[in-house]
């Protein structure tokens, strides 16, 4: 993976671009589970928000590195 992203002469690193896009696909999940009523069953929903992200995160970055080898 390339440590950088040239976005119109501007190099962005390419965690932030994997970290919106987790942002991204986080935010429909969290709208899901909102509409659906699975927060009622969760805790602290901070914290499992953070863990979801995480997880997205992590699959994201894995999916990518497996596309770009």
């Amino acid at each position: 993976m390339i440590g950088e992203i040239d976005i119109f002469g501007v190099f962005v690193p390419s965690v932030l671009v994997l970290m919106l896009i987790a942002y991204l696909i986080n935010l429909g999940i969290r709208t899901a589970l909102d509409y659906t009523g699975f927060y009622r069953f969760v805790w602290h929903r901070s914290i499992f928000d953070l863990g979801v992200y995480v997880l997205v995160l992590g699959l994201v970055v894995v999916v990518s590195h497996r596309l770009i080898t």
